[in-house]
């Protein structure tokens, strides 16, 4: 099966409103030629509106890094709900980054119960899932995937969720810190995720796209994307340079 490519941009908490206008208006120019696969912008909450509102006609996305509240509307200061995120232009909404759970401690069962509201938004959910070095290093990798992967696949229609969601492999070890898994490292878990789905529902597991997320560099992204199982990339740090971002979804592409 054919799988379109995303490449989703991870701003992380960084910009400001200048820098964030300068970046999609070099991005929407670069973009604005070229055909096939998708992209999506995932800019800091207060940029939300704007982003999506620039980026209007355009065929690019935008979604939240996050969704704070699993709850309806209510008193829940400070809270933002995925029915908010979809009322401003999302389609997407990243859930259980590894900085959410190793900063935030969010749990597997609440990236879990995050999953299920941003689907009830009527927002894609993007399940990160990934393990840490000593993870890695103690050959725990699957183990551990398998388990933030078994909160969505046991829950009440989990797996028939999974049609309706993407997931990224975040190797934790491998963020910020230099350290790239190699295409083949990078395919292995890959293959795996789509194995452990497929022992629930083959055509599923043939539809999802499976992104990778581990230092995505415009040097190793076409090596990285060029591997049978990985449909694209969730960029953090370089999809803050204009440039070096196009030319990784050139390579998705």
């Amino acid at each position: 099966m054919t799988r379109q490519s995303l490449v989703a941009a991870n701003w992380k908490m960084y910009g400001t409103w200048t820098g964030v206008n300068n970046i999609l208006a070099t991005i929407k120019q670069g973009l604005a030629q070229n055909a096939g696969g998708e992209v999506a912008i995932f800019p800091p909450f207060v940029y939300l509106a704007k982003v999506a509102r620039l980026l209007h006609g355009t065929k690019i996305t935008s979604g939240a890094q996050d969704i704070c509240s699993v709850t309806g509307e209510g008193a829940h200061t400070g809270e933002v709900s995925g029915v908010m995120l979809r009322d401003v232009g999302c389609r997407y909404v990243i859930v259980g980054h590894s900085e959410r759970r190793t900063l935030y401690g969010e749990t597997d069962t609440m990236v879990a119960r995050k999953f299920f509201a941003a689907q009830e938004a009527g927002l894609v959910p993007i399940l990160c899932v990934g393990e840490q070095l000593d993870e890695r290093e103690s050959e725990q990798t699957e183990a551990v995937i398998a388990r933030q992967l078994d909160v969505i696949l046991e829950h009440p229609g989990g797996v028939a969720s999974l049609a309706k969601a993407v997931i990224a492999y975040e190797p934790v070890w491998a963020i910020g810190t230099g350290k790239t898994a190699t295409p083949a490292q990078a395919q292995a878990v890959h293959a795996f995720i789509r194995g452990k789905i497929a022992a629930h529902d083959q055509p599923i597991a043939e539809k999802i796209r499976i992104l990778y997320g581990g230092s995505v560099k415009s040097t190793n992204a076409a090596d990285l994307f060029a591997m049978p199982d990985i449909d694209g990339g969730l960029i953090g740090g370089a999809s803050l340079d204009a440039p070096q971002f196009l030319e990784i979804c050139r390579a998705a592409r």
